[in-house]
């Protein structure tokens, strides 16, 4: 059993990434909002992304390789853009997630405050990265993604039977400019940016070092475990949302120390205080594991883009961006500590108006000279992904033509 659960590794730090604001924030606001109706959006954008982010863990498996390695073979240019939409969004990802996270801290313990809160957190991360690295942070990420699915469903199981009336299961497609807006911001980050999928490929690199007797079946199912675990975690917390919150009248704050008591008083008051430690719990731990993971993925990723890019004497290693993130995050925190979610916002909606660039470049590294063609994907699964990618080019087109 135990050898079991050490071989778990990128999927799950996929899920302790991905499950964060997509899931407590995004997540609840849609349950709170539209009540159930929004469950087919949710089980949409898992789909569509499916294929790109396993198409990262197919090449990795069969060739050894990390995704930048295989962008830098199909042109320079490639490797560029995507440093520079890394460089845009990494702040404000970041940035995003220490507000939510240090707001749920004070809300919980109801000590200190949420700036205090935020150096705690992002220097707890720091050492923990800093001290281990990968090895540190796959030991970390299994348990915190084990409590977070944990505590998520037992307080789904006790609101269900706890709540005498629940929203509508009829499904809504938004038609005003406001709920458009907040359907693509929510699938923006739902259940992740598709950049994640190139994170999720070093980390796959770095476990493969660490256990090199790993085959593609073993790793092909922890990434399905992983993917499964954000879906449940997403309609966890959508269901979680309507039956607590819709029709209850209120706006959330852009402040995230007044959101978190929003969302844990909403919980409390409905459900009773003794709900408060189930929500409190799983929703720290939720943003603890994202802060987490993020902080290693931006820094790991853009000191392998220097790398590819630059001359020797001008790149920038691992510990170097981690140090610019921190900073940089902090900074941006200091001075948009009530935007909330203004940032969430931003952030969201660059990612989903850059998925199809991902899923483009992602596609073409599959069925193109990098992969051995005995290796490429099955015709049917091309013609699937192409759908997937006019999907979400419908999908950003729409957006873009509501502003």
């Amino acid at each position: 059993m135990m050898g079991w659960f050490k071989k778990l590794g990128p999927g799950i730090m996929f899920a302790g990434a991905a499950i964060g604001v997509s899931h407590l924030v995004q997540s609840t606001r849609a349950g709170a909002d539209f009540g159930f109706g929004l469950i087919w959006a949710l089980l949409l954008i898992n789909l569509i992304k499916y294929p790109f982010f396993a198409f990262g863990v197919h090449y990795t498996s069969r060739t050894g390789q990390d995704l930048l390695t295989a962008f830098n073979k199909m042109g320079r240019w490639v490797l560029m853009v995507y440093f520079i939409l890394t460089l845009c969004t990494m702040f404000t990802f970041q940035t995003a997630v220490t507000i939510v996270t240090a707001g749920i801290a004070t809300s919980l313990t109801g000590i200190g405050t949420p700036v205090v809160w935020a150096g705690l957190i992002l220097l707890a991360c720091f050492l923990i990265l800093i001290r281990g690295r990968f090895s540190v942070l796959d030991q970390v990420m299994k348990y915190v993604v084990l409590a977070l699915t944990l505590t998520t469903v037992l307080a789904l199981i006790f609101a269900w039977f706890n709540t005498a009336s629940r929203p509508s299961w009829h499904q809504v497609i938004p038609n005003s400019t406001v709920g458009i807006s907040f359907l693509i911001a929510f699938m923006g980050w739902m259940p992740a940016p598709l950049d994640l999928a190139i994170w999720q490929s070093l980390w796959a690199v770095e476990k493969k070092q660490l256990n090199p007797e790993l085959g593609e079946r073993q790793v092909r199912w922890d990434f399905n475990m992983g993917y499964a675990t954000t879906i449940i975690i997403g309609l966890s917390f959508i269901l979680l949302g309507g039956l607590v919150m819709y029709g209850q009248g209120q706006e959330f704050s852009n402040s995230g120390a007044i959101f978190a008591n929003q969302l844990i008083n909403m919980y409390t008051d409905s459900l009773g205080q003794w709900s408060k430690a189930f929500i409190g719990v799983a929703a720290f731990t939720t943003m603890f594991s994202t802060s987490l993971s993020t902080l290693d993925g931006s820094p790991r990723v853009m000191a392998k883009t220097s790398s590819l890019l630059f001359a020797p004497g001008y790149q920038i290693n691992y510990l170097a961006w981690l140090v610019i993130l921190v900073i940089g995050s902090v900074l941006i925190y200091l001075g948009l500590t009530d935007q909330m979610g203004t940032l969430i916002t931003v952030g969201t909606v660059l990612s989903f108006i850059s998925a199809p660039f991902y899923a483009l470049i992602i596609y073409r590294v599959v069925t193109g000279p990098s992969l051995p063609k005995e290796h490429h994907p099955g015709l049917w699964v091309k013609i699937f992904s192409l759908l997937a990618i006019a999907l979400l080019i419908g999908f950003s087109l729409w957006y873009l033509t509501t502003l």
